[in-house]
């Protein structure tokens, strides 16, 4: 069986190990540019031994961002930054990938340590949100605005722009967003979507969006690079978007040429109680691995022994780390030593070298 430190080969591109960098918003863009901080913070945990680093969630639209100070790709200005990362990543022989992302209602907001609250289309810094319905994220918000027809185009046209930026800016992955309740996973759900045309009400309507999302990034994102999606595999309440629904959708991803499905949970629905315990998501991992599509394991995992059991245990292809790397950036490094196992150090922390 495979264990953490087994490389995992997809398609033509291979991961040293199965340790991902998972996307963390870091609210520290000007006009959605990179900057230095973008730089070290993504190299540094390819530095640490992570294989793949991918970048936090970047709009594909101004409207797409969580908060005034997301990193953005919706124009050719944004590319210089973005390739001197992935250079950089890569030149540590990890794999640079970016989450392509449209915040949806949970747009126009203020940085988390500052409250987080939604920023008024009447305030500075503030924009009129869209979403499939037009239902607040959170009771006392401001409504967003229902996407028309038009709106949808430009939704996808948006993605498909991106992925040509991604591309030239050297990115290797493509991960779309449609998890922790932004637009692609308010269209999924049914208790945002309450739409009554084609992208509305039955299953097969509320996952349309994503699929011709998916269908638009293909048409200019190369075969021989990686694609995968981010879900949330359960809203955690009754009636919500749940495993079930997961495991059908993933079929369907795997179909359309989705190499991997990240599974996370929850976002959607702000009164949502969700039961926060080590590895709690672990569990939708192996679910929607049962659809014969790889998965990637994400939520409260933070260390060696119990990172490597997910993997060796078959619950999931990849594990994608968070908070651990946010505390420790050379995570893969001492695990490998705890396990006892083989991992390159840069040259240059040779002499720190644990065994």
């Amino acid at each position: 069986m495979p264990d953490l430190f087994t490389p995992l080969q997809i398609k033509g591109i291979e991961l040293k190990n199965r340790i991902v960098v998972s996307p963390m918003c870091q609210y520290s863009a000007e006009d959605g540019f990179a900057s230095n901080w973008h730089l070290v913070h993504l190299g540094s945990r390819a530095v640490g031994g992570a294989a793949l680093i991918i970048t936090e969630a970047t709009a594909v639209s101004p409207e797409g961002r969580i908060s005034p100070f997301d990193l953005g790709i919706w124009k050719d200005e944004h590319i210089t930054r973005l390739k001197e990362i992935t250079e950089f990543i890569h030149a540590q022989g990890a794999v640079a990938g970016i989450q392509l992302a449209h915040a949806g209602r949970k747009g126009s907001r203020l940085q988390p340590w500052k409250g987080g609250k939604q920023i008024l289309p009447t305030q500075e810094n503030g924009w009129q949100t869209i979403a499939p319905s037009a239902i607040p994220f959170a009771a006392g918000e401001w409504a967003p605005a229902t996407l028309d027809l038009v709106g949808i185009e430009k939704v996808k046209s948006d993605f498909k722009a991106a992925a040509i930026r991604a591309k030239t800016a050297g990115f290797k992955l493509v991960e779309i967003h449609a998890a922790h309740g932004y637009l692609l996973n308010e269209f999924l759900s049914p208790l945002s979507n309450e739409r009554t045309d084609q992208y509305g009400g039955s299953f097969e309507n509320r996952i349309r969006l994503l699929l011709e999302v998916i269908d638009e990034v293909k048409t200019v994102w190369p075969a021989e690079l990686l694609l995968f999606v981010r879900i949330s595999a359960t809203e955690w309440v009754d009636g919500g978007w749940n495993k079930e629904d997961s495991i059908s959708l993933a079929k369907i991803l795997k179909g359309r040429g989705v190499d991997l499905v990240d599974c996370s949970s929850g976002g959607n629905v702000s009164t949502a109680k969700i039961p926060v315990t080590p590895g709690y998501q672990v569990e939708y991992a192996a679910a929607v691995r049962t659809a014969g599509v790889l998965t990637g394991a994400v939520g409260l995992i933070t260390d060696a022994q119990q990172a490597n059991a997910v993997i060796e245990d078959g619950q999931a292809d990849v594990v994608i780390m968070a908070r651990q790397l946010l505390r420790d950036p050379y995570f893969p490094l001492r695990a490998a030593a705890e396990l006892g196992r083989e991992i390159k150090w840069p040259s240059q922390y040779e002499r720190a070298k644990l065994r």
